[in-house]
Order: structure tokens, then sequence, then C-alpha cells
């Protein structure tokens, strides 16, 4: 699919249409790229801007009515649970619909066969140990910040703590080019980076979150139609490294 022009981008998210004539969806795995070129060439489909920005972000936008739908990863570490504590919360008493969409592994990247033996998080704190972050709101920093303060981490003993990039692919792009020694992010990106290996930590949850009322308009059923039709799924299967067992179902209401 041909990428939108970030000025287009940006003008859909400044105005939405109310009268859903196209979508915005908010999120940055390749799975939201997929669903969108789906829902473009569904019979009762719509066009699809796709606005790559993390979970806070995206869940921000659903909430000022600027985007349709976000995807979202966030770990709340006290209870173990992905997505429902941080959608009540930022969400603002706005009922929401939660619908799976897949399982991934986020790990560490590390240089190829892990010379400096990066296996927890622990280990981010040595000081022969640099680190590259990603940007605040992410679900990768949320788990990063859950794991440091679950586990009574100072984070001000990472060295690189406070250097963001703004995808997985440009943290392990930073890995692979010696410019520090560890990163987090998704087994996915790191088989598009050569040079570095993945260091599995935690299975996270994947999931796309939509305002109740708009779930029963027609181009949300469609969206819904399309996450549990057998043809999505397939092509889903076809990239690998997704755990898709519980895709396109609703599972919380909040």
């Amino acid at each position: 699919m041909t990428e939108t022009p970030f000025h287009q981008r940006e003008a859909a998210i400044e105005d939405p249409s109310p009268l859903f004539s196209r979508l915005v969806i908010c999120g940055q795995d390749v799975l939201l790229d997929i669903l969108a070129r789906h829902l473009e060439r569904h019979p009762n489909g719509t066009r699809a801007f796709r606005h790559h920005v993390g979970s806070f972000a995206g869940l921000m936008a659903l909430y000022q009515g600027k985007a349709h739908m976000a995807s979202a990863h966030l770990w709340d570490g006290d209870k173990d649970i992905y997505n429902i504590t941080y959608v009540r919360h930022i969400l603002f008493g706005i009922p929401a619909v939660i619908i799976h969409l897949a399982c991934r592994m986020q790990g560490f990247y590390v240089a190829k066969n892990n010379p400096k033996e990066i296996k927890s998080w622990q280990d981010l704190t040595r000081p022969d140990v640099t680190f590259i972050n990603r940007e605040k709101g992410s679900g990768t920093r949320v788990l990063l910040d859950e794991q440091f303060r679950r586990l009574g981490i100072d984070r001000r003993l990472v060295n690189g703590y406070e250097r963001e990039e703004l995808s997985h692919l440009a943290v392990a792009s930073t890995v692979a080019r010696g410019e520090a020694d560890a990163a987090l992010g998704n087994q996915k990106a790191s088989l598009q980076v050569r040079g570095i290996d993945f260091v599995p930590l935690q299975k996270e949850r994947y999931e796309l979150v939509i305002k109740r009322e708009d779930v029963d308009k027609p181009q949300l059923q469609t969206v819904i139609e399309i996450l549990q039709s057998r043809e999505f799924k397939a092509e889903l299967q076809g990239l690998g490294d997704y755990d898709l067992t519980e895709l396109g179902n609703i599972v919380a209401e909040v």
C-alpha cells in the first residue's frame, strides 16, 4: 500500500470525518497497515488513514476525537494485565471496547551473539552497558518503566535511559550500528535488522481500542468483520511471529 503523505495524515488527525467517510487508525505495527488495506478493498469499507504513534498518543487522539481507533500494548505491573487499566483512565469515563489483535514477544535487541551477555532487566544498570530507550508513552517504554518500578531498579543507573527513538526499528538499528549495547522492542523488528540478536523477556497483548458509541456504526462493524475473517488471519500468519489465537475477539468493555 502506498503510504499516505505526512501532511494528509496530519490533516486526518486534525479533522476526522464525523460521517466516517474515512477512518483514522493510530498505531505502529504492520498488521494495522494490512488492516487498512483490507478495509479499503472491502465492499463496505472506506479509506483509512494511518497515524504512526505510540499507545498513549493513540489513546489520547481517540479521547480527543482525532482518531476512530487506537492500538495499545500497555502493561499494568501491579495487576499483570494489558491495556484495561490505561484505557479506563485515559478515556476518562468514555465507554470503550477492546478487541484483541495479537500477542507479541518483547525483549532486548543486542549485538550478534550477545557479547555482553545482557539477559535481565538488572543488566541494564551495569556500567559497561549502554542503552537506547523508546519515547515516553510508547507501550515499550511503559513496560520498561513498570519493570523498573516493580523490581526496584533505579533508572538513573541506566547509561542511555534518556536517549530516545520513536520506533522499534530505530532502536534496533542503533544497536546494529554499535551506538548502544541494548534496546527494548518486539521480536518482529529484530528480524528486519541485520547484525543483532533478540533476547525474549515478556509476551505482550497488542489490542485495538474503539469507543463503545462507535462500535455499531457500519464502518466499525466492517473493521470487526475483517479482524474476524479467515483471509485477514491467513495473511498475518504468513508474516510469522504473531500469536493470533484470540484475533478479533472482544476481550473487554470498559
